[in-house]
């Protein structure tokens, strides 16, 4: 796929799990507690946006004639390396990649309280902005 199309759609599936949370964010907000099916929305968007991050950084190595390795710690690594993006993003990038791993392999233990304050901070934009970011050839 030519990376243009594949950025366009990193950003559209962006602005869909982005509204979704953004509601999730609103409720919150009006100090309502979410149901179980919300809190299950929320849990689905993030794993969505970091899932689509780790391919969009994968294209970019592609389009780069770099390597593309198989896990996300390492794609993000190497668009470090690339200079695609500053080195000490990094660790965010670890910690959002792991928290994509928790809430899809660790589920039976996630501490909803501390999901709920990263949505509620917006921590989410992050991932987001590099979404919608065109990493033009």
């Amino acid at each position: 796929m030519r990376l243009d199309l594949y950025q366009a759609e990193t950003a559209h599936v962006a602005a869909e799990q982005s509204a979704l949370l953004a509601q999730a964010k609103a409720i919150l907000k009006q100090g309502r507690t979410l149901t179980p099916l919300e809190q299950g929305g929320m849990l689905h968007a993030l794993p969505i946006l970091i899932e689509n991050a780790i391919g969009k950084a994968k294209q970019l190595l592609k389009a780069h004639k770099q390597p593309i390795p198989l896990s996300g710690y390492d794609a993000f690594k190497a668009l470090a390396n690339s200079g695609l993006f500053t080195p000490d993003e990094l660790p965010v990038w670890n910690a959002i990649i792991g928290l994509r791993n928790r809430i899809v392999h660790d589920y039976m233990d996630i501490d909803m309280e501390q999901v709920t304050a990263l949505v509620l901070a917006d921590k989410d934009q992050f991932v987001v902005h590099f979404l919608c970011k065109d990493f033009a050839q």
